[in-house]
């Protein structure tokens, strides 16, 4: 992340359509500091839903683990099986 994107919260209430413009163009974020002190991050809202789509990404995948490891799992072989088997009584 540039240095150039963090700002103080002056900056955001003086520039906010520059602001806006800026972000949607470039996607980096800018962090707004108050007393010196980081306290807010602004983000345009293509790289928001990107990070969103990502973290529920991520907990998919950790819930996975987890089954996994509490033994949750069944063999891909068994679920083809348990298909195949529907399929007969769909057929009928």
């Amino acid at each position: 992340m540039k240095l150039s994107n963090i700002k103080p919260i002056s900056f955001l209430k003086s520039d906010a359509a520059r602001i806006v413009t800026e972000l949607s163009e470039t996607r980096e974020p800018l962090i707004i500091t108050q007393n010196g002190e980081a306290k807010l991050v602004v983000q345009d809202i293509a790289s928001y839903e990107a990070q969103r789509q990502t973290i529920a990404l991520l907990k998919i995948l950790a819930l996975g683990e987890k089954e996994i490891a509490q033994g949750k799992v069944t063999m891909a072989a068994d679920v083809f099986a348990e298909l195949d088997q529907l399929d007969k009584k769909d057929g009928a």
